[in-house]
């Protein structure tokens, strides 16, 4: 059996498949080492009692998440793995890569990442080529459900809503200033707040607030992180992933015909292909 798992900061995708055939599908809270050590990494595997009765029978993991950028975070999740699954050889590697996979699978193309975080690269159809855009929720991020969680946040509290999206706001949340400060100053993970306000935004895409908020932070995206590995690598398919490249894909199609740019695939989840990839490996 062989278990492919996508992780973002918020959920992880779970997938079990003996012999090409899924046996299990399942959800866990976001395994990001950044944020989670080994033991909070551990704490989250048993408390899933799918993962815990198959634990023995799982021989292959590979293991793509937000925050396993470098060998010393990769190895934080190997270790709290191998000590779960003691059967299993551990593959952990960045969601980035993942995304390569799923969308690019052997070829060539630059791909992005519009989720809880935000990220592209360019993938010469084995490895991702390194690059600096991977500065994390506080100096990146740009165009991502964190990005678009904190642009909200800091709209309310300093009075620029529009009244009639600002009422709707406060009526599925009831904010309170306080609490809200305590969840994003005083967490351990507070991109999992913050993104959390995706589903709010994805559901009042009618307002004009929400359409700007949105184009906005594409606009930034494209030209930090996009556009470099357009002109470094010209001609190359471009593809994204993630809940907020799907949620808002229009406005992301708009933005790439803005800079003459086709996208040539959007995929919300790409553990499915992920999967695929790694069945018809194995």
């Amino acid at each position: 059996m062989i278990a492919v798992v996508y992780s973002g900061s918020r959920n992880a995708d779970w997938k079990l498949s003996e012999k090409g055939k899924i046996v299990c599908d399942l959800k866990t809270a976001g395994i990001n080492p950044f944020f989670n050590d080994e033991r909070a990494i551990t704490s989250i595997l048993n408390k899933n009692n799918e993962l815990i009765n198959h634990a023995e029978e799982i021989k292959r993991i590979y293991f793509f998440g937000a925050g396993a950028s470098s060998k010393e975070r990769q190895q934080v999740v190997a270790s709290a793995f191998s000590n779960f699954f003691r059967n299993s050889k551990i593959s952990v590697s960045h969601d980035l890569k993942a995304a390569a996979l799923a969308t690019c699978a052997d070829t060539a193309g630059i791909v992005g990442i519009l989720g809880s975080g935000a990220n592209a690269a360019y993938f010469n159809g084995r490895r991702i080529e390194q690059n600096n855009f991977g500065m994390g929720y506080i100096l990146a991020d740009e165009g991502s459900s964190n990005w678009l969680g904190r642009s909200l946040l800091r709209d309310f509290f300093t009075g620029v809503l529009p009244e009639e999206f600002e009422q709707r706001f406060i009526q599925k949340y009831n904010p309170d200033r306080k609490l809200i400060l305590d969840k994003v100053y005083k967490q351990t993970n507070p991109v999992l707040y913050l993104s959390s306000y995706t589903d709010f935004l994805i559901e009042n895409f009618d307002q004009n607030y929400v359409r700007t908020l949105v184009k906005t932070g594409f606009k930034q995206y494209f030209e930090n992180y996009v556009m470099p590995l357009v002109h470094k690598h010209p001609g190359l398919p471009l593809h994204f992933t993630g809940p907020v490249a799907a949620g808002f894909q229009q406005t992301l199609n708009e933005t790439a015909a803005e800079n003459n740019l086709i996208i040539s695939s959007i995929i919300k989840r790409p553990i499915y292909n992920i999967l695929n990839y790694y069945t018809n490996k194995n």
